[in-house]
């Protein structure tokens, strides 16, 4: 292949002298399908050059991605796992729940009568409504 792409690139001259017996516009267009088929595939190499740098780019685009799925992937596996410990306590607790409502309905120790009598059942209670507070012009000295 080497032999014809010398052939390609020689002179004029050269040309003419191999096209000499054959008539004058056969001539001239067999050296522009040559000069056409030549450009082509530059054209084409140049094309495929193109191509195997976009692929390149592509395929680290690709992996940049891929890599960004997988750990997507693992915090996603991290999250339904701690989401399941977090259900699984959320079930005991309610069962826990449930259970001390039970033990204290049965007990009598929520009823709404010993309520009132136990301070400890309701903290936010004050524990004496009824009486003044106290309050003087002194109690504040700037």
């Amino acid at each position: 292949m080497s032999s014809t792409r010398q052939s390609w690139s020689s002179s004029g001259s050269e040309n003419d002298q191999r096209y000499a017996g054959i008539d004058e516009k056969k001539r001239k267009r067999m050296i522009s399908n040559r000069e056409s088929a030549r450009r082509s595939r530059m054209k084409k190499q140049k094309r495929v050059q193109e191509l195997t740098e976009e692929v390149g780019r592509l395929q680290a685009a690709n992996s940049g991605i891929a890599g960004r799925i997988e750990e997507m992937s693992k915090k996603y596996e991290v999250m339904a796992t701690e989401k399941s410990v977090l259900r699984a306590q959320e079930a005991e607790l309610s069962e826990r729940l449930k259970y001390l409502n039970d033990v204290m309905k049965n007990s009598g120790v929520g009823d709404s009568d010993n309520a009132a009598a136990d301070p400890l059942l309701n903290p936010w209670q004050i524990l004496f409504p009824k009486l003044p507070i106290p309050a003087s012009s002194g109690l504040f000295k700037f």
